[in-house]
């Protein structure tokens, strides 16, 4: 593969894609990384769909995998970065990134806890030509996913699982996974309830919505339209 050097002096601009996820529990099936290896399939795809239009180049930057999980307080695995000391991390990640020869950065993210998403979106300020941010908690975006995703009990369940089966198949536990029964809470509305932890709102294994029903061809899916989300933000 060439260098990052030979590409940055190439005819084609460079995009720097950034997954961004957590580290924090996902039921007693998907690994504690399930945030971050969502957000690098969508990467993937999506640098493939910005290759076919032959005038960019994405490139996957290493991923940011710790955020602000405090929803995951008093779960084992969960670790957690304040907002305040979050945002100008990924703000020097990304300044980095541009005095490079990156033309432009995106951050790709899929941890979808509120208070994490306001760290994330705080880079964009004085940025904003430089700097995108890709994530399924903006509207338009989120009417393209699955009902299972849309009903609000997506952590760890058929929407989750399937990304995973999918992209990463290695980090299911399956004969867990097939066994699981469905917890059908919402976690978005539980949040607007002001219900802010899993284990307030129910979630004693770490996990909301259906994961047995989960499908590899679902996830596939899926991460079609996430990447096409990602090529979305970095056009407009």
């Amino acid at each position: 593969p060439a260098s990052l050097e030979t590409l940055v002096n190439g005819k084609r601009g460079v995009i720097a894609l950034v997954p961004v996820g957590s580290t924090e529990p996902h039921g007693p099936h998907l690994g504690l990384g399930t945030d971050v290896v969502i957000s690098a399939a969508a990467c993937l795809r999506a640098a493939e769909l910005l290759d076919k239009r032959g005038t960019m180049i994405g490139v996957i930057a290493p991923a940011i995998s710790y955020g602000v999980t405090d929803c995951a307080t008093g779960f084992s695995g969960a670790v957690s970065i304040p907002g305040a000391v979050l945002t100008p991390y990924i703000a020097a990640i990304c300044d980095g990134l541009l005095a490079s020869g990156i033309r432009h950065v995106c951050l790709v993210n899929n941890h979808l806890e509120p208070a994490h998403d306001a760290a994330v979106r705080a880079v964009l300020a004085g940025r904003e030509k430089k700097v995108s941010y890709a994530c399924p908690l903006t509207k338009r975006w989120a009417r393209t996913l699955s009902a299972a995703f849309k009903s609000g009990a997506c952590h760890a369940g058929r929407y989750e699982t399937s990304i995973i089966m999918a992209a990463g198949p290695e980090f299911v536990v399956e004969e867990l996974r097939t066994r699981l029964p469905s917890v059908p809470i919402s976690l978005s509305e539980k949040l607007a309830a002001g219900v802010n932890t899993f284990e307030e709102m129910g979630l004693k294994a770490a996990y909301a919505g259906d994961p047995a029903s989960a499908s590899i061809e679902e996830g596939e899916q899926l991460i079609q339209r996430l990447g096409e989300m990602v090529v979305g933000e970095v056009l407009e």
